[in-house]
């Protein structure tokens, strides 16, 4: 494996301002900590961890704009689109190159400066005298940096293929036009880096230090990152191929069963949290439990670096009518892969178009607003008026309450991770916006064994998930089975960061490019609701945009760094 070393000056003041958790430095003059006491302290060292943290996801896709801090990549995917007057901010309609990814522009640039960070971080610890003077305190702390670095090259490589690993930080006379590693080269990297933590790591931690990396957590980062590689995107035989984007492991599916497996041995394979109704579905978002692997801690005190109080989604994504901004819209077409309560689909009699609300499973009720839902003390109200006379136009309608350019354009509105109980703009105590979760390792768990050709290890993993959602439990094989198991994977996972990268590396482009459908209703004048579907928007598919390009910028500073296909 070929490693490289990268410069970068640490700005030992950015911790001061943002250090990822509720305690705060007390001090007069920040110039007063050099660079020698941060190193010599393990309790100044800790803060320099927490900082690191920030390098981990949150409500927003980029927090460092406006804009992009009050929405996620949701936008992007199958499963919604960007609302407000209908602005292609993610380029998915105009198509990306390298000089323009919309609001994705700033992921290659904010990950390499958190990883350059945290390795001159590990450069730097082994010698220092925090080490020396608390060696298992510190030894946790460098495990934490390692899982930091491991989970920013997992999601650097899920953007962008291949890119160059780098492990030593070192001064200006190096060279910095350095090659990418090929895809495999990286997922290797990423696993032994995960090992490596996980060994040090603790597998739970106490309440006060919730949001910190445990073992569990590297475990699903490692999960993860290992069922992607061997996804189809990744075959060999698939196009865009090459060393940057292709995983020839021939053990591939066996090794993410067995990263799976890992974890939930620990677990003790146990069903995940019972409820009884979609409430308490709702409120399993709202507050750390058992089922949360890893996760960003938000509450009355600690936001996260960049954001605001109203980049959390109790604003930025409520209907236009309570004084939300509506984000993300949820597509018609997504809207319809929730299945109906007694488990069919919506292809099947139970469903009515007339009256697409009614008999749906109850992560449905849970996770969407759509037109009639009874949300924060009234219903939601998307419809027009056929006679503004014999009743108004809905408070939520274009021609509603608040900014009516926030009004939905499909009819749906997210209402997964929006906390009721509490005002639009008011904080959650702890609130945590999820990264990692159980029930995605035993749907990691039961694709990898469904390509094993394990049918029945695959539905019993999958049948945890349908169990705890209400539904029947899936008895399909072959196709049918895989095809339900994505289904559960969208829905289950829904909202959480997922789908635009699963929809890539199962290379669907159905849900890639497609019309966004949205439903109009109307009240009639006699007081009864109908609705119409319609395209929303075209959102075409470019073959290159399985992953996005590397800046422009970045090549001509490094012309060693090859491009992406097709850009």
């Amino acid at each position: 494996m070929k490693s490289f070393k990268y410069y970068y000056l640490l700005a030992l003041g950015i911790f001061f301002m943002s250090a990822g958790c509720e305690d705060a430095l007390e001090i007069e003059a920040s110039d007063a900590f050099t660079e020698d006491f941060i190193y010599s302290n393990p309790d100044q060292l800790e803060r320099l961890v927490f900082t690191a943290y920030n390098s981990t996801e949150s409500w927003g896709i980029n927090k460092f704009q406006w804009w992009s801090r009050r929405f996620n990549i949701e936008g992007a995917s199958f499963e919604a689109k960007f609302n407000f007057n209908d602005l292609d901010l993610f380029r998915v309609r105009a198509g990306w190159n390298p000089s323009n990814v919309g609001v994705l522009g700033d992921i290659w640039r904010n990950y390499w400066d958190y990883i350059r960070d945290i390795t001159l971080f590990l450069d730097e610890v082994d010698e220092s005298e925090a080490m020396q003077m608390d060696t298992e305190k510190v030894t946790v702390l460098k495990a934490e940096m390692k899982f930091l670095r491991a989970n920013l090259y997992s999601k650097l490589i899920k953007f962008y293929g291949g890119v160059p690993i780098i492990e030593t930080a070192v001064g200006l006379n190096d060279n910095f036009d350095i090659p990418r590693n090929s895809y495999e080269e990286c997922v290797q990297f990423i696993v032994a880096e995960l090992d490596e933590a996980a060994s040090v790591l603790p597998e739970t931690r106490p309440d006060n230090e919730y949001g910190r990396a445990t073992k569990l957590a590297a475990l699903a980062v490692k999960s993860r990152t290992l069922l992607y590689a061997a996804s189809k995107l990744h075959d060999p035989g698939t196009e865009p191929s090459g060393p940057l984007y292709d995983y020839s492991n021939p053990n591939k599916w066996q090794e993410a069963a067995d990263a799976a497996k890992e974890l939930i041995d620990l677990v003790g394979a146990r069903d995940l949290i019972e409820v009884q109704d979609a409430t308490e579905y709702q409120n399993l978002f709202l507050s750390p439990n058992e089922d949360i692997l890893f996760a960003r801690p938000y509450g009355a005190t600690f936001y996260d670096f960049g954001t605001d109080v109203n980049s959390l989604w109790n604003q930025t994504q409520a209907p236009s009518g309570y004084g939300g901004w509506a984000l993300s819209s949820p597509t018609h077409n997504f809207a319809l892969l929730f299945n109906m309560s007694d488990g069919s689909s919506t292809d099947g009699p139970l469903y009515d178009a007339n009256n697409p609300n009614d008999n749906r499973e109850m992560r449905y009720y849970a996770n969407l607003n759509y037109n009639g839902a009874q949300f924060r003390g009234r219903d939601v109200q998307y419809y027009l008026s056929e006679d503004v006379d014999a009743f108004p136009h809905g408070l939520d309608s274009p021609e509603g309450l608040g900014n009516t350019l926030h009004s939905s354009k499909t009819g749906y509105n997210i209402r997964k991770f929006q906390d009721e109980s509490v005002g639009l703009t008011d904080t959650s105590p702890n609130r945590p916006f999820i990264l990692y979760r159980l029930a995605e390792i035993y749907l990691n768990y039961a694709e990898a064994q469904y390509h094993l050709g394990n049918e029945a290890v695959a539905r019993e993993y999958v049948n945890k998930i349908t169990r705890r959602a209400l539904l029947p439990e899936i008895t399909s094989s072959g196709e049918a089975l895989y095809e339900a198991i994505k289904r559960e994977r969208r829905i289950e996972l829904a909202f959480e960061g997922h789908n635009f990268f699963d929809e890539r590396r199962w290379m669907n482009e159905e849900h890639l490019g497609f019309d966004v459908k949205g439903l109009k209703w109307t009240k009639e004048i006699d007081g009864t609701l109908s609705n119409e579907e319609y395209t929303v928007v075209n959102r075409p598919w470019f073959d290159r945009q399985y992953y996005l390009p590397i800046p422009q910028s970045e090549i001509e500073k490094a012309p060693s760094l090859e491009q992406n296909y097709g850009y």
